[in-house]
């Protein structure tokens, strides 16, 4: 297998968003979006309590773009316009396609709350082409035992395939575009290659552990954290250095203007004009604060 060159590596520090502190691998300075993907925030590990609940999302709309939810440790609810309520545990994925618009909250459960643990997760936009920025909007939950798994020959490498194939098996979720989202477990001197179509931009970013990717490139907590891959060959090559967890992103660019502002993803700014004002008329739905 020819292995994709790396384009760039980039770190994931910390940032403030209101009351929560989380890392931002993209955007950063250097990379401004990775076609099709417009945002990831790593939020957590919070150590989440009755006296400690940053991370309590009310209601906010959001338009133009897909906004997707990795759980990786705790328990959240989420609530929409659409009239969903579910409760997202450790693993789970929910992948919303906002479309013309949904408002949604999402944040720890009441019981969560008052037993303690664990919060993390993956934040995920994934953009929509201009035909279908306005789209009907949808709601997505999965489990994670529902997710197909490929293994490595060493049995080291398991790879979840949430969205989009790998080696005959298909993703739980329907992708409105053409993308793969994969989660990835690997163990101490698990070696994995792992094919890419060359027609998608490709990413991997480190959750936790330490890897070496194509035999070269190394990704540890709070150095590197992100790697950005060209479309010049056939997949990477994934080695444990230790026991490591990863996500896997690639999706074919749309190569469209993007204009974005709060929680709207449009081609243009007067689409974003015409999104604020249309979630001040009420045109996005209603969900009303817990």
């Amino acid at each position: 297998m020819k292995l994709n060159t790396i384009k760039s590596v980039g770190r994931s520090d910390f940032v403030n968003m209101g009351p929560v502190k989380l890392r931002q691998p993209l955007p950063t300075q250097d990379i401004e979006m990775i076609d099709p993907f417009i945002l990831l925030h790593h939020y957590g590990p919070y150590q989440i309590s009755e006296t400690n609940n940053p991370f309590d999302l009310g209601p906010h709309p959001h338009r133009g773009f897909e906004p997707i939810t990795f759980l990786i440790q705790g328990e959240q609810l989420h609530r929409d316009s659409l009239g969903h309520e579910s409760v997202v545990r450790a693993g789970d994925v929910q992948w919303t396609t906002a479309g013309r618009g949904i408002i949604h909250a999402e944040g720890p459960t009441k019981d969560f709350v008052k037993k303690g643990g664990t919060l993390e997760g993956i934040q995920l936009w994934l953009n929509l082409p201009a035909e279908k920025k306005m789209i009907s909007p949808n709601y997505q939950h999965e489990k994670s035992e529902a997710f197909k798994v490929v293994s490595s020959e060493d049995g080291k490498v398991k790879v979840q395939i949430i969205a989009g194939s790998l080696q005959g098996k298909n993703g739980r979720i329907a992708t409105q575009t053409h993308v793969n989202a994969f989660m990835i477990d690997v163990e101490k001197e698990g070696h994995f290659n792992m094919a890419i179509d060359k027609n998608q931009q490709s990413m991997l970013y480190l959750l936790n552990g330490n890897v070496t990717i194509n035999n070269t490139e190394k990704l540890e907590l709070n150095e590197n954290q992100l790697i950005q891959f060209n479309q010049d060959g056939e997949g990477i090559s994934i080695q444990g250095v230790q026991a490591s967890k990863l996500l896997f992103l690639s999706g074919k660019p749309f190569n469209e203007e993007v204009t974005s502002y709060g929680p709207y993803v449009m081609n243009t700014q007067t689409e974003i004009l015409e999104a604020m004002r249309d979630y001040q008329m009420g045109k996005m739905g209603f969900l009303p604060a817990s």
